[in-house]
């Protein structure tokens, strides 16, 4: 589905069903160097039990033209801008890695536009290594290599090959060669720069999931703590439900990738209520 945001063209897949405004909205952003298609089996079964889905593409990824926004302040603007542009005005947003910091900055800042809050591989804050963002600034093939074997809790067999064919890790690694280049370098740095998370996550008012790969390199479960207390202490200020905290076992960054079926289930028991 293609939809004009800001005057410029923007992808979204809607899980193979037409989007229809009057159902509830599920927002799925994806992270840094990545597209709307890691979201495929979770945005496709939303699509087919009761909601409308969006899995974008952010500006300057995957088929959505423009150039890739600065900041995640910039980027969650887009988001709420999207909802505008698709006639939503309260919508639940799913967020991996950089898109749960776009999930989170969107939710605080206009939490009458947020029904629900998932963040999957989240952090804050959410910094990259100096030799990660010198590799993305000189030598992108590097970069994306340091990214697979980090984003992966194995390449072995499981979940490296599942089957004859086929190959997540492979997979993982041509999904970032796809991007135009230049894009993981201006995502790292507004994941890098970001300094909100705190104050969006105080001004909560919204129930929210935190997905977390329990070997995650990327971004450790220890580094979502503090954004989790301050969750919860947003919850009992507004009277919503505590947040809730699934730890995938023997996953990495790529949960989507790695653990899909029990990202879904998460997500599936999280957005019913």
């Amino acid at each position: 589905m293609q939809i004009e945001v800001d005057a410029t063209p923007a992808w979204a897949y809607t899980g193979g069903r037409p989007f229809d405004p009057d159902r509830p909205t599920v927002v799925f952003l994806h992270g840094a160097q990545n597209d709307h298609s890691v979201w495929v089996l979770q945005s496709r079964y939303l699509a087919h039990h009761g909601h409308s889905v969006l899995a974008v593409d952010l500006p300057g990824h995957g088929r959505s033209a423009g150039t890739p926004l600065a900041s995640v302040e910039a980027i969650a603007a887009w988001t709420l801008a999207l909802l505008d542009a698709v006639g939503v005005a309260r919508a639940t947003l799913v967020g991996h890695s950089m898109g749960s910091l776009v999930a989170l900055e969107a939710a605080g800042s206009a939490p009458q536009r947020v029904e629900r809050l998932a963040l999957v591989g989240t952090a804050f804050p959410m910094k990259v290594s100096d030799a990660l963002l010198d590799a993305a600034r000189d030598d992108e093939p590097r970069a994306f290599d340091m990214i697979n074997y980090w984003s992966h809790s194995t390449i072995n067999a499981r979940p490296g090959c599942p089957a004859p064919g086929f190959s997540v890790f492979v997979q993982n690694r041509r999904l970032m060669e796809r991007q135009r280049p230049g894009v993981l370098l201006n995502d790292f740095a507004a994941c890098n720069a970001y300094a909100g998370g705190f104050e969006r996550a105080d001004a909560l008012a919204c129930p929210a999931l935190f997905v977390l790969g329990q070997r995650d390199l990327m971004t450790s479960p220890r580094q979502a703590r503090e954004l989790i207390e301050r969750c919860r202490g947003a919850a009992a200020r507004h009277g919503v439900a505590a947040p809730r905290v699934v730890e995938v076992p023997d996953c990495g960054h790529a949960l989507m990738a790695e653990r899909p079926d029990a990202v879904l289930a998460a997500l599936r028991e999280f957005v019913a209520g």
